[in-house]
């Protein structure tokens, strides 16, 4: 992995090797990687959940679609994840903050 960008309800962050352990609960929009071997991907995500462990990063997210046009994934994102009633709003905000704490939670007692 030579690079990550991802949006979390504090805004957009990047990772890049050899970056300190973290966790972020990312909010709906593009998420953008580059491999030596894919070059750069993009994914429009839904809500999740993104935990950078050593040299391991894991995502994980309601929806994602995978795609190479990013006015479409633009498009998806708002079609897709940004329509939702102001129920749903309400719930997916009070577990992403759930997810949060029991995330940073678990790295604290991991780390010790």
């Amino acid at each position: 992995m030579k690079r990550i960008v991802a949006h979390t309800l504090q805004g957009s962050f990047g990772i890049l090797p050899h970056r300190l352990d973290c966790t972020a609960a990312l909010a709906p929009g593009i998420l953008a990687y580059e491999t030596d071997a894919e070059g750069e991907v993009f994914l429009a995500v839904d809500q999740g959940v993104l935990v950078k462990a050593g040299q391991a990063v894991l995502v994980s997210v309601r929806n994602a679609v995978g795609g190479t046009d990013l006015d479409k994934l633009h498009e998806a994102v708002k079609r897709e994840f940004l329509t939702l009633d102001e129920q749903e709003k309400s719930v997916r905000s009070v577990l992403a903050r759930m997810e949060s704490g029991f995330i940073r939670s678990l790295v604290e007692f991991q780390h010790g």
